[in-house]
């Protein structure tokens, strides 16, 4: 019989809270109806398993002890501060309040349809249009993705002190602009179930292509969004474009493999082996775009077509075979429902595949004066690929070398200045 030490039940701590804290700070804010004050009753529970599992061992069902200590606090809690008549009656529906010292029943069946609920109110809050972009993406990896203020930090390359303050002000911001826990209905659930799918792809986004520091990729943060999404797919089932968006996310992370050389350093799409692409991946995320088409039937949103492109990509085994014409329609569909420089830029790429790279230029050069993308390094990293195929080299080399000054990622920017001094040769 093998002997379990501290130290593997602290592991089994670690791993419970990641899947199961966002399940219970979402139902003691339902409770509690106070963010901070229920994060700290969850990091109460917490700190009860650290002192007693040790002891007594891991309980048949983690999951439902952290939830029963965490309600039995918030209950004592309110015991203390309001009357007890009024907020028992409120609670009475999810918790039968024993006798004084008695014990939770820490194996007594959840009721999954109403942390669903609590989950996806969770989200709503975690990404209100109240907060600054920033403070919605830290306080979701927090509350929903159960990383800590120093994996945060770590992942975007800031300060920890600086993440913390974040989360502090998000949930000050929240209180003070008295934001519902509750699920919005009608325009404002579109306008705020977009905020939603934003967050979760600018972490991808993160992980997929780093701004800055010295890695291209950081998996885990695709790995963290791509979880976050497929939670709001199963929360919000009938949403079309919380399945676009996962279909979107599988399919460019089944590439992952493939997207940098032995040292870290990148590797294009077209140059990529795509035999070390994930199938089953792909798979996944061309499922997660059918069931997204057939929910949004003619009215194909920003990220189902998004991943409608990423698909004509995952479906061509080799290169040669992509449909760039296909391709190209669909960016031209998506500049129509989302008018964007970003979108006109990526428009450019498959015009130039499709059609010849005098075409994808005419479109670049009319980009140039964007503002939005007066600073953006791919804007001369694409003109740069067009002029080099059309044989103006000097203007190519030029135009590498500008958006090797314009990059914050160290991968991406030494890539860039050897694509220039390849054209100096």
């Amino acid at each position: 019989m093998v002997a379990v030490t501290a130290t593997d039940t602290h592991r089994a701590i670690d791993a419970v809270w990641r899947i199961e804290s966002a399940k219970v700070i979402a139902c003691l804010v339902r409770m509690v109806r106070d963010l901070g004050l229920a994060e700290e009753l969850a990091q109460d529970a917490l700190v009860q398993a650290l002192e007693q599992w040790p002891e007594s061992g891991v309980p048949r069902n983690p999951g439902a002890w952290l939830m029963a200590t965490a309600k039995r606090r918030a209950i004592d809690m309110i015991r203390r501060k309001e009357t007890l008549g009024r907020k028992l009656a409120e609670l009475g529906h999810e918790l039968e309040v024993t006798g004084p010292g008695t014990t939770p029943d820490f194996d007594a069946a959840v009721d999954d349809a109403v942390i669903d609920d609590d989950l996806l109110r969770l989200m709503f809050i975690s990404c209100h249009p109240v907060l600054s972009t920033e403070a919605r993406v830290a306080l979701t990896l927090r509350l929903l993705g159960s990383l800590t203020t120093d994996e945060i930090a770590r992942a975007f390359l800031i300060p920890e002190s600086t993440v913390a303050q974040r989360i502090v002000r998000a949930k000050k911001t929240i209180a003070k602009a008295n934001v519902p826990f509750e699920v919005p209905e009608g325009a404002e659930r579109t306008a705020r179930l977009s905020s939603v799918l934003e967050v979760i792809y600018l972490i991808f986004n993160e992980g997929y292509s780093a701004t800055a520091g010295d890695d291209w990729l950081r998996p885990a943060l695709c790995e963290d969004a791509i979880r976050l999404g497929r939670i709001l797919a199963g929360l919000a089932p009938q949403e079309p474009e919380v399945h676009g968006l996962v279909a979107l996310m599988e399919i460019q992370a089944s590439r992952t493999a493939a997207r940098t050389g032995p040292s870290g350093e990148p590797i294009l799409l077209l140059e990529q082996d795509r035999s070390r692409w994930d199938r089953l991946l792909i798979r996944h995320g061309l499922a997660a775009l059918e069931r997204a088409e057939r929910l949004s039937g003619a009215t194909a949103g920003p990220y189902t077509l998004q991943a409608a492109i990423a698909a004509c990509h995952a479906r061509a085994h080799t290169a040669e075979e992509t449909d760039w014409q296909r391709i190209a329609d669909l960016y031209e569909a998506l500049a129509r429902l989302t008018p964007s420089p970003i979108v006109e830029l990526n428009r450019a790429v498959a015009l130039g595949m499709a059609y010849g790279p005098a075409a994808g230029l005419m479109l670049i050069d009319t980009l140039t004066a964007e503002p939005a993308l007066r600073n953006y390094h791919l804007l001369p990293s694409v003109r740069g690929d067009l002029l080099a195929k059309l044989g103006r080299v000097d203007e190519a080399r030029a135009e590498f070398e500008r958006a090797a000054t314009l990059t914050r990622n160290a991968r991406e920017r030494t890539l860039l200045l050897d694509r220039a001094a390849a054209l100096a040769t």
